[in-house]
């Protein structure tokens, strides 16, 4: 097939995406919408720049370079993005190429002014706009300059942004192509950007249009501020409108200038309401065309709109599917497990087979879809003081949406589905023998279900394991295992209510429940710390674990002095704890056990901070400071009027909570155990239908729900092209930052705090466990690159199980995420490790470093000079 290099606007639609690039087929698209005008223009093919390319022939060598850099590797990249550049722009255009571009700009008019835009094939995309990455040139006049201007464009693939925009979203340099659209120059009066959808809350219904004087160019680069109207059902709402002092202009030789705006004009609006509702109006045609909602840039030419460019928003998160018409509300579960990261499908799965009652699914995670929780007023007040009490922002935000009179329709009260109804469990006896009878039952129950599914393969196993869920539900939601931690949590909160009112004391609760018996969570770091011991007399140990890299470094230890001791310590905590992992709720995700190189820094973090002994040390230190605490309180209370009786009280909730609350870290472990039995079985299966040539990896399975794994267990056939895109979904997905509350109309609610009793610039959360530290703050979203030094803050964004291991190295515990009963709190109460969870944006707020003084009994945090 010869090449075509020059191709018509008119011709082309999105489906030819390969061809013209993501800005062309988009434009080509537009122009085929009936009412809706686009500049007339061509597309300069990828065969074009392919042809370009091979003339350029030095550059495949500095592709190859360019492709082992790191992407924070600045000046590298910059340094070599540019020698690229320059080699593509010394490339002369061939003549038959030159002449397909003059005689195409013939038919426009060849001393027109034009605009001449780059289009790549990795632009404008679902699940990624690259907006801005490549360049655009405005009012360029004859056609040697255009030439010129088409050989930047091609050069500008390679500019930082974009070369470092790629390599951050794993897209390969050789992959991506670039077209340049070539459209006869607009000369508007004014132009902007329009939104489809509210760009901060995502709210689909809202159409939000920004709109300056003059070319875009003064609004895309950030010379002015914008006028922004928001318009709502066929009306502008509300409006803001700036003070307009620049414009950016075409000037009659090609080219542009800013230039002043007369004083008067300054802050007469940019559009008339009934000029930006017209615009929404197109732009809701524009948003029905693609079937999402769009960034669109606009062009007002006399009283008549032109559209220069509309792309996907691709930071929108999805709205979870609903069989109905009617409004819902959904509240995000990763917030509640401390996990906000997405989920595979296969783990998805797992979680839906377990869970009570069906959750919705959007952008790889899960929600709970509570509409009828609040819209049932018998049940909405006890319903929103359970979840304002454990995470405030939820709280806030669920209140928020309430108090829009139309938004929830009132239902009579039923029996309410979910893991948030807060039903409360019926009274139990204080007796310990309950949590060793419930933990020995589990414990057998996981025996049985690892002697039952070894002897299983094919559809089999399947079927066992679709059984088995039964069990592992019957077990978790068994009554008196809620009992057991829900009376461990009434306690809780009795203690911090009765003691602030009759004592003025702020969280006692924080200290009284430091080093409870059966933590599952708490020992784990504990018993990291002996390990620690077990390795730090040995240097050889020591020395070979700081350069470990490969998974089977266990094998190779017991060549070393004390290296058997080391091998034999690690095994028997990954014996205990192994299942275990960061994002340990995802099936899917790599276990300790499969991965124990991720343990290492810990282990060696442990041997350079902690000094011999300290897990036991710990531990009885905890328990000595909740017993002085009891006594401290007990007398106090004592001392007042009615005194024996309060003390009394206190001394049976006090009892409760130590005997109960450490089992409230047990179910999740024994959920998470037994997702493990699963996991190696199954991926044994998916190692059979790689050797029979069905899977290409077994990592495969992991992007399949459970009925499809299932039937391609079954059938032996896999639809390879729906894992591609489920993997290709899956990684567009980390871009996403999900929300606390989220509403069938896509907006994202965003709760507050409301409180005014912090001193000014301090970052408020919730506060979790009592006590006041200054230090340093360690800044850290990877557990595997953790560094930190005796006396550190950590700071991250949350805290599941397997983060537990730092808790006992640092000094305090910041986190963006988190709620008054969620893991991250009960351990660092149970380590008298003062916390503060649920810091919005905590992560970017605080720089890694900084020195910080943390609240934990008042809940906020100070940036200190």
């Amino acid at each position: 097939m010869s090449e075509r290099y020059v191709v018509g606007l008119h011709e082309v639609d999105e489906t030819q995406v390969a061809v013209v690039g993501g800005k062309g087929a988009h434009l080509g698209a537009l122009s085929r919408i009936d009412g809706i005008r686009v500049p007339a223009g061509f597309c300069i093919t990828t065969d074009a720049f392919r042809r370009i390319m091979a003339e350029a022939a030095p550059i495949g060598d500095r592709l190859d370079q360019l492709v082992r850099l790191n992407p924070d590797d600045r000046e590298a990249i910059r340094t070599l993005s540019a020698e690229i550049r320059r080699t593509i722009e010394g490339v002369a255009i061939p003549d038959d190429l030159a002449v397909a571009i003059t005689r195409a700009l013939a038919q426009f008019g060849e001393h027109a002014a034009y605009a001449v835009r780059s289009s790549a094939t990795a632009e404008d995309l679902p699940t990624a706009s690259f907006a801005g990455q490549q360049d655009t040139y405005l009012n360029v006049v004859g056609p040697a300059a255009i030439l010129h201007h088409v050989s930047r464009c091609w050069a500008s693939l390679f500019t930082e942004r974009a070369v470092t925009y790629r390599q951050r979203n794993g897209i390969d340099h050789r992959t991506v192509h670039l077209a340049v659209v070539v459209q006869r120059m607009v000369f508007p009066q004014a132009a902007g950007v329009l939104f489809t959808a509210d760009p901060v809350t995502g709210h689909r219904k809202v159409v939000s249009v920004e709109a300056s004087l003059g070319l875009g160019e003064a609004l895309v680069s950030g010379l002015v501020n914008p006028d922004i109207f928001t318009v709502r059902d066929g009306a502008v709402v509300a409006r803001a409108i700036a003070t307009k002092r620049r414009a950016v202009h075409a000037l009659p030789a090609g080219g542009t200038q800013d230039q002043a705006i007369e004083p008067e004009l300054q802050k007469r609006p940019a559009l008339t309401d009934a000029q930006v509702v017209r615009l929404a109006q197109l732009g809701r045609r524009i948003e029905a065309h693609f079937g999402r909602p769009q960034d669109i840039e606009w062009c007002l030419v006399d009283d008549g709109f032109q559209i220069v460019q509309s792309r996907p928003i691709t930071t929108l998160f999805p709205i979870p599917e609903s069989d109905d018409r009617e409004n819902h509300v959904y509240v995000s579960v990763g917030h509640q497990q401390m996990m906000t990261d997405p989920m595979k499908p296969l783990g998805l799965s797992f979680w839906q087979m377990t869970t009570p009652a069906p959750m919705a699914e959007a952008g790889g995670r899960l929600f709970v879809d509570v509409t009828r929780n609040l819209a049932s007023p018998a049940s909405r007040a006890g319903f929103l003081a359970l979840v304002g009490r454990s995470d405030p922002l939820i709280g806030d935000a669920l209140q928020t949406i309430i108090e829009r009179d139309d938004f929830i329709r009132p239902q009579p009260d039923e029996g309410l589905p979910g893991s948030l109804s807060g039903g409360m469990p019926a009274p139990i006896e204080t007796d310990p023998a309950i949590v060793t009878e419930l933990i020995a039952r589990s414990e057998a129950s996981i025996a049985a279900a690892e002697s039952g599914i070894r002897t299983k393969s094919g559809e089999a196993l399947l079927d066992f394991i679709q059984a088995d869920i039964q069990e592992l539900r019957r077990i978790l939601f068994d009554p008196q295992s809620h009992q057991v931690f829900m009376s461990a949590m009434e306690a809780t909160w009795w203690l911090n209510e009765r003691l602030k009112a009759w004592l003025g004391e702020k969280n006692a609760a924080d200290t009284l429940t430091q080093s409870v018996p059966h933590n599952v969570t708490s020992e784990m770091g504990l018993a990291l710390l002996d390990v620690a011991d077990v390795i730090r007399p040995h240097p050889a140990v020591v020395a070979f674990l700081q350069h470990v890299e490969d998974e089977d470094f266990l094998a190779e230890l017991p060549k070393l002095a004390g290296g058997r001791e080391a091998r034999d310590a690690i095994e028997a905590w990954l014996d205990t704890y192994g299942m275990r992992c960061v994002g340990e709720i995802d099936i899917t995700r790599p276990r300790w056990r499969e991965r124990p190189t991720t343990l290492v820094p810990l282990i060696l973090g442990n041997i350079k901070n902690v000094e011999p002994g300290a897990g036991a040390r710990r531990f009885e230190q905890g328990r000595q400071e909740a017993w002085r605490k009891e006594q401290e309180l007990l007398e106090r209370l004592r001392a007042l009027p009615d005194g024996q009786r309060r003390a009394d009280e206190t001394k049976q909730m006090i009892d409760r909570v130590r005997t109960f609350i450490g089992y409230r870290e047990y179910p999740k472990y024994a959920m998470v155990s037994r997702y493990f039995v699963y996991k190696r079985a199954l991926l044994e299966e998916a190692e059979r239908l790689v050797r029979a040539r069905v899977l290409r990896e077994r990592e495969d399975i992991f992007y399949l729900t459970f009925p499809e794994l299932h039937d391609v267990v079954r059938t032996k056939r896999v639809d390879d092209r729906l894992i591609g895109q489920r993997r290709d979904a899956f990684r567009s997905y980390h871009a996403l930052t999900p929300p606390r509350v989220l509403t069938s109309d896509g907006e994202a609610v965003a709760g507050a705090y409301r409180r005014d009793d912090v001193p000014t610039g301090a970052l408020v959360g919730l506060p979790v466990s009592a006590g006041t530290v200054e230090g340093r703050a360690r800044v850290i979203l990877d557990l595997a690159r953790a560094d930190l030094e005796p006396g550190d803050i950590l700071v991250t964004a949350h805290t599941d199980p397997s983060w537990t291991p730092l808790f006992v190295a640092v000094a305090g515990l910041v986190t963006e995420v988190g709620g008054l009963m969620t893991h991250g709190a009960v351990i660092a109460r149970e380590y008298g490790l003062p916390a503060v969870v649920g810091v919005v944006d905590a992560t970017r707020l605080i720089p890694d470093g900084q020195r910080i003084r943390l609240h934990g009994t008042d809940g906020y945090v100070e940036i200190l000079p």
